[in-house]
Formats: C-alpha cells, structure tokens, sequence
C-alpha cells in the first residue's frame, strides 16, 4: 500500500468544534451550512425523505451539446426507462480530445445513497472538471436512490450501466474516440461504496467476450461503516462537517435491508465483524482519498489495508486538512490536487503500463 500527501495513518487532535471550518473560504462554509442544514431537514424520523423540501437546495442543471467555455459538453442517455436508470456523459471537443481513444470514468455521486443526483449542479460541474483535467469522457450513473429502493437496487444499476457500455456503447452525438479497455470506476462517499460493489460484481461474473475491462477504480472519501463507532467518529463528531453519527446512521437505515445493522456486508466490507471479502482475481487498483476532517477516515484506511491483505494494489492519497465533499469546491487546493493525482491514476493504470 502506497500513501501519498503530508498525512499518516493517523492525525492528531481534533480541532475545536467550528475550527476547521472557519479555515475556508466563506462561500464553502455557506454551502456546507446549507447542505447540513438541508439534509437535517429532509430526513424524516420514519426513514422517508421530504425530497420537496431538499429541492430546494440540490439546484438542478440540464446538460448541454453545446460545449462550455473549456470545450466540455454533455449528453443524457437513458439505460432503462422501466426504473428511471440514466447516465450523464461528459465529453471533450474532438478538437481538445485529438485522434486518441479517451478513458472512461463510470462515476457514482454521494449523498448517503438517498440525496442528490447526476443533475446535481455542483456534482455536474465536478464532473466537467473532472473531464477536462483528466483528459477523460465521464459517465456520471444517475442510480435509484434510497429509501424507496434500498440495497442492491444501486449496485443492480451500476453493474447495468457497465453492461449497456459494452453491449450499446456511448451515444451517438458523443464524438470522440474512447477505450472501454481502460474503463475506471469513481465515486464519492456512498457512491465510492457502490464503486467498490460495483467492481466485485463486475470482476466476479464479467460477461464473455466484453471489450470493457475495468482498469481501476477511484474511491473519494468512501462511505463504509460498522456498528463500532471508530475513533475518528467518536473524536470529530461536533467538528467534522457535513457527516456526523446522526446523519450516518440514518442512510444506513434508509439504504440496507430492512431489519440489518450496519454490519451487513454492504457497509462492513473490512472484515472486523465477520470473514473479510472474497475478492476476484481481477479486481482492479484503487486509488483511496483520505480526508483528515472526515469522520469516515478510520473505515477508509481499513479498507485500503484489506485491499492490501488481498494482494491488490491500493494508493491511499492523505489529504490532512480536507472535509467530507471537499472535491466539490474547485476553489479549495486539495481538489486541485485530487485532480492531479487522479490523472495520474489514470495514466499508471493502462493497458500500456
């Protein structure tokens, strides 16, 4: 196991309550203040989510031929109509891509598996960001969300947008040459989760004669849990933004199987409480990104280390200053350097390497 940036397996004293936030600019910590407060709001006591009111803060973009101001333009396809299973694909200009086949990144959004969507404004501009600086087309999984369709109902949906990829391919009106031999998954908190499922299903019953090879997978402050509250939860919890116990536990509830704690195999994935994963011969490396103001960050470093146990290859990228959903906010340095890092994911992570 690799380990990039200043941090080390473990950081030291938490801030005091508010600390970590007052260090960012003014328009992150307003944005954050929102999005708790709107998550606080929309998760009601019975499980169910008040998505009206939610609305009005997940502001919505439509996507767009026409190329943005950087060359990036975008295209909605539909997967399957049946259960409202879209992607939306993000694509360079054949003048920017050039005559060589692209990657591309099968990206799953955060938001607890319950929140938020591939329309999301700010997650729509990530991934234009994400398009332009990794030289890669982006498809971005607009899964079925929780409660109403709780486990495996994201997973069955990305391990079917991967299965349309090989059989159908990108749309048309999508220009640009690309290779599914150097397909990634990514994901952000929950939806790093569904990455990783995504890629044990894929690598462990692949269809025969596919030209989609995943080449990796991309895991942003991923979403794994357990019924042990960890160190990190206990320390930061009334420091950290954005995820706190509360908030946690309730996706937990709204997305497992009815009835199951948070051992299930869905959130508990290293290993502590029950046998470790069987993992496939062929699944890919991963590229874990650490944050030390996230609460989540004990979990992620244990996944890493059982990626480790297994024999793959994992690079854990310690970002000791980063909130949960710091990639969002292009105005802080860490995305910019989550960027780079990625890119350079990417480009170890093919055929060719």
């Amino acid at each position: 196991m690799t380990s990039t940036g200043n941090g080390g397996e473990k950081m030291g004293p938490a801030k005091k309550k508010g600390q970590g936030l007052a260090a960012l600019p003014w328009t992150v910590r307003f944005q954050v203040f929102a999005l708790s407060a709107a998550c606080d709001l929309s998760q009601r006591r019975d499980g169910t989510v008040n998505r009206s009111l939610f609305s009005l803060v997940d502001r919505q973009t439509h996507a767009s031929s026409r190329p943005d101001a950087r060359g990036v333009r975008s295209a909605d396809v539909v997967v399957d109509a049946s259960r409202g299973l879209w992607a939306r694909v993000f694509s360079p200009s054949s003048e920017q891509a050039g005559t060589a086949p692209l990657p591309v990144v099968v990206y799953f959004h955060g938001g607890g598996f319950s929140l938020l969507s591939a329309s999301s404004r700010p997650l729509d501009a990530m991934c234009r960001r994400f398009c332009r600086e990794l030289g890669a087309v982006i498809v971005s999984v607009n899964y079925r969300l929780a409660p109403e369709h709780r486990y495996p109902a994201a997973y069955d949906d990305g391990k079917d947008v991967l299965c349309y990829l090989a059989t159908t391919g990108l749309p048309a009106d999508i220009s640009v040459p690309v290779d599914l031999s150097r397909c990634f998954l990514a994901g952000d908190s929950a939806g790093g989760n569904i990455a990783h499922h995504v890629a044990h299903r894929w690598t462990a019953s692949p269809p025969s004669n596919t030209p989609l090879r995943l080449a990796g997978i991309v895991l942003l402050q991923p979403y794994f849990g357990g019924e042990e509250r960890t160190d990190a939860e206990l320390r930061l919890e009334g420091v950290a933004p954005i995820v706190n116990m509360r908030r946690s536990d309730w996706a937990w509830r709204a997305f497992l199987p009815e009835g199951a704690d948070r051992n299930h195999t869905a959130a508990h994935v290293t290993g502590e409480a029950g046998p470790e994963p069987e993992l496939p011969e062929a699944f890919p490396p991963a590229m874990v990104v650490v944050g030390g103001l996230d609460s989540l960050q004990d979990w992620q470093r244990r996944y890493a280390a059982m990626l480790q146990r297994k024999g793959k290859a994992v690079q854990v990228l310690e970002l000791p200053d980063a909130i949960h959903s710091f990639y969002i906010f292009p105005e802080l340095p860490d995305a910019a350097k989550l960027d780079k890092d990625f890119k350079a994911f990417i480009e170890t992570n093919t055929p060719d390497h």
